[in-house]
């Protein structure tokens, strides 16, 4: 099981870059995926990017090519490195543990555990 922990975020322009990370208990556990997640204000909160145990990666349409997820098995921490970020990348973002079969879907209601929240805020 994951306790994620949030590092990262802040403001940035757009076009800008921020790595958020997300230090869990142990990582890579078996069965298991960390996804990154985020809310706009309004909004509902909604699946980016994952990572597997076995390093397989998933990226919502709307990132891929600019945001980058990555793993440090030794420091059990992923990253989520964001570039070219853009106005509409304005969110609170989340990690979370969930089972590896929902590393493509990233259904918030599958989340086991949950990282704290950080705000990015990227100016136009």
């Amino acid at each position: 099981m994951c306790s994620c922990r949030r590092l990262g975020g802040g403001l940035v322009q757009a076009g800008g870059s921020l790595r958020l990370s997300c230090a869990a208990s142990a990582f890579p556990f078996d069965n298991y995926a960390i996804g990154w997640f985020r809310q706009t204000p309004g909004g509902v909160r909604e699946g980016v990017s994952s990572i597997s145990s076995d390093g397989e990666t998933y990226y919502k349409n709307s990132v891929r090519g600019r945001f980058t997820i990555s793993s440090d098995n030794a420091k059990n921490t992923v990253y989520l490195q964001m570039t070219s970020l853009k106005p509409e990348d304005t969110a609170v973002y989340y990690c979370g543990a969930l089972r590896h079969r929902y590393r493509l879907t990233l259904p918030t209601n599958r989340v086991d555990s949950w990282g704290k929240e950080t705000l990015v805020t990227v100016s136009s």
